[in-house]
């Protein structure tokens, strides 16, 4: 396994684009569609400072954007802190097992620890296995089951 040569960044305003690409392709592997006017406003809320969500990116030699994350502080009862929701995490299926996805979950570790939380966690499917691989490294498991309306 090769370490990929990149660098995380926050997402910029020319980034639209290719930002647009890998999180349609994150949509597709979780089997659901937005329409247009949802790309339109979360890139409008990605791209407001110091406003959730916030999102990064990981950008190779090239300049090629191979990577996403998007992630979302929010208060707790439990804590004096806030915590962070990892929302989104996708990297191009050509740069997978290069170090992307751990780069960008410690980017956002890093930008958790900035703002002074005490607590970051995400979600994913049971079956997303090969994800899990790399979660079951740089996080821990929890038995909570989640449930929705």
């Amino acid at each position: 396994m090769t370490q990929a040569a990149i660098t995380i960044r926050p997402l910029q305003p020319e980034d639209r684009a290719e930002w647009a690409e890998l999180w349609k392709a994150y949509l597709a592997f979780y089997e659901t569609e937005k329409p247009q006017s949802q790309y339109d406003l979360t890139w409008s809320r990605l791209m407001m400072p110091n406003e959730d969500p916030h999102g990064l990116c990981a950008v190779d030699e090239a300049g090629r954007l191979v990577g996403i994350v998007h992630y979302i502080f929010h208060r707790s009862c439990w804590t004096e802190g806030p915590y962070c929701y990892l929302q989104d995490l996708y990297a191009d299926p050509s740069v997978r097992g290069q170090g992307v996805g751990r780069a960008l979950i410690e980017a956002v570790y890093a930008a958790a620890d900035a703002k002074g939380t005490s607590y970051v966690y995400w979600l994913t499917q049971e079956f997303n296995t090969t994800a899990r691989l790399l979660y079951d490294r740089v996080g821990n498991a929890t038995p909570f089951i989640k449930y929705t309306r």
